[in-house]
């Protein structure tokens, strides 16, 4: 079964920035496009940010212009470069593969914008 380990998480002020990293197998980085996604409190969630297996990234229009994501195969992780972020910004972090998700999503990581 695909696993996927967020972490990275944490409280930031606006404006700060965080780092994000999901450790997933090196197979499925091969094969698969990987996402990360987010949930806001009581709301659905949402694809951010999307790489292929060749390294073409697209992003939520949300995001665009402070988010960056990228993987790296020998490390087996893919990780989400947040900058400038915003209180909306708020949310569980979640990643998975990037065009139909798994069933098996991992426990998140919390990413808390506040001043």
């Amino acid at each position: 079964q695909v696993q996927f380990v967020e972490s990275g998480g944490g409280l930031v002020q606006p404006g700060g920035s965080l780092r994000l990293s999901c450790a997933t197998s090196e197979s499925v980085l091969r094969i698969y496009y990987m996402g990360w996604y987010r949930q806001p409190p009581g709301e659905q969630r949402e694809l951010v940010a999307r790489i292929s297996t060749g390294g073409s990234t697209t992003y939520a229009d949300s995001v665009k212009g402070r988010f960056t994501i990228s993987k790296d195969n020998a490390k087996k992780t893919v990780y989400l470069q947040m900058n400038n972020l915003k209180p909306e910004d708020t949310a569980v972090y979640y990643c998975n593969t990037g065009v139909t998700p798994r069933d098996s999503w991992g426990r998140g990581t919390q990413v808390t914008v506040s001043s």
